[in-house]
């Protein structure tokens, strides 16, 4: 059933959110999971119910109050003004506004998906790239920049992705090893420092803006500022609104959830007039997304459910009985990262599998557990661009309209297998190295 769901929605015959409703209908209607109604109808709206599908929603709330207002527009300007002169120059303003944020948000979603794409939908737009046959002009490459740097700053440090901070749990649960800031952040240091450098151009290589010069936009974007004169009220409670939740995110994220961050700003969005209900009710993406991944988070965690996943990596793990030591790292960490299209959450990635992995190689004698450990957390960072389901901001940049659908499994490809290769050509050799000097 599953299969079939994944099948259906890179080949779309109807839109996917009816797929996904079909297959979790046809699975609580025949009660594949479940031993009794009720519980199968509880299994199918269970996705309805997770934190990251509402954390997702709020996130395009995010980007239509930046739009209603004009601050999106505003800032979007400012940044052309700076570095519109070269389309390239827009992508690593992207990346380095990822960079900067990283270390402070453990939500990527509410990092890449609830700050960073909220602000960079508009600067297309500026450029006439919308959704559809203009989006090859500009909006498609900034995106992806967009996607790819979340990816390598959610591997580059511990506090950048919730699933590292529960990998490395179960890890110290499991296996009885630490892995502190500093050792997670200099075992991956010098492939996701040149990952993040690379990305934008590299992006711009394999998926090329069709505007590369945007000569003059830089007095184009000043006099447009110009004419949207001084900021408004509403820009102003928009603007104060989004630190808050910047903030909360930041530093509170031990004291309220961040999707509760969201969804209070979200309240106070509507209380303060940035955005009307209407326009809440009005907005199809965002009800179109939240459809669309909450059937796929429910389907992915009966997987689970049924025993799959286990039977799966216990499976995989027999199989590479014999083999060198290095041999057995690499395939377990390339089956654990290549599983995760399977999943449509990274959090529930690690929670059913890590442990399972972990118990495996804790019966190879002489296995290095610390590196594949480590190893195994690091992918739930880069594996987050695999599918336009693999995570909360790829559904984000997904919905956005602007990757279309067969673009967006074909990069995802691409890059997996350059991130996965560049993991295991040069991380695996040199956290190896690492760990043996420390």
């Amino acid at each position: 059933m599953f299969v079939a769901v994944i099948v259906g929605l890179v080949l779309e015959p109807i839109p996917g959110s009816i797929i996904g409703l079909l297959g979790i209908s046809v699975a609580a209607g025949f009660q594949l999971i479940g031993d009794k109604p009720s519980a199968a109808v509880n299994w199918a709206l269970s996705g309805f119910s997770n934190s990251t599908i509402w954390l997702i929603f709020v996130a395009y709330m995010f980007g239509l109050g930046y739009e209603k207002t004009g601050l999106g527009r505003r800032v979007a300007l400012k940044l052309v003004k700076v570095l519109g002169k070269k389309t390239l120059g827009l992508g690593y303003a992207v990346a380095l506004s990822e960079f900067c944020l990283a270390p402070f948000m453990p939500s990527n979603t509410a990092r890449s998906g609830g700050t960073i794409y909220p602000i960079i939908k508009n600067i297309p737009e500026i450029f006439d790239s919308r959704p559809g046959d203009t989006s090859r002009k500009m909006g498609a490459y900034l995106m992806w920049v967009g996607m790819a740097t979340c990816a390598v700053t959610s591997t580059l440090f511990l506090t950048a992705n919730a699933p590292n901070l529960l990998g490395l749990e179960l890890v110290s649960k499991t296996l009885k090893i630490s892995v502190s800031w500093r050792e997670w952040f200099f075992g991956i240091l010098p492939l996701g420092i040149a990952c993040f450098l690379l990305m934008p151009l590299v992006t711009y290589w394999l998926y090329p803006p069709q505007i590369k010069s945007s000569e003059g936009a830089d007095k184009w974007a000043a006099d447009a500022l110009a004419e949207m004169g001084k900021v408004s009220g509403r820009e102003i409670r928009m603007a104060a609104l989004a630190v808050i939740a910047l903030l909360l995110w930041i530093f509170a994220d031990t004291l309220i959830n961040p999707t509760m961050v969201a969804i209070i700003v979200f309240v106070a969005m509507i209380l303060t007039r940035i955005i009307t209900w209407h326009d809440v009710l009005g907005y199809r993406q965002a009800w179109n997304m939240l459809i669309w991944f909450g059937t796929l988070v429910a389907l992915a965690d009966g997987l689970k459910i049924v025993g799959f996943l286990q039977w799966f990596a216990a499976t995989t793990s027999g199989m590479m009985s014999g083999l060198p030591i290095m041999w057995i790292v690499i395939l377990m960490v390339a089956i654990y990262y290549l599983v995760h299209y399977m999943f449509a959450s990274l959090t529930a990635h690690a929670t059913a599998l890590m442990p399972v992995f972990l118990a495996a190689v804790l019966t190879v004698p002489e296995m290095p557990l610390k590196l594949v450990a480590m190893l195994l957390c690091y992918t739930s960072g880069i594996s987050c661009l695999l599918t336009p389901y693999a995570s909360g901001p790829s559904a984000i940049y997904y919905g956005s309209g602007y990757i279309s659908r067969l673009d967006f499994w074909r990069l995802g490809a691409i890059f997996g297998v350059l991130f996965l290769a560049a993991l295991l050509l040069v991380g695996v050799p040199y956290l190896d190295w690492y760990l043996a000097l420390t």
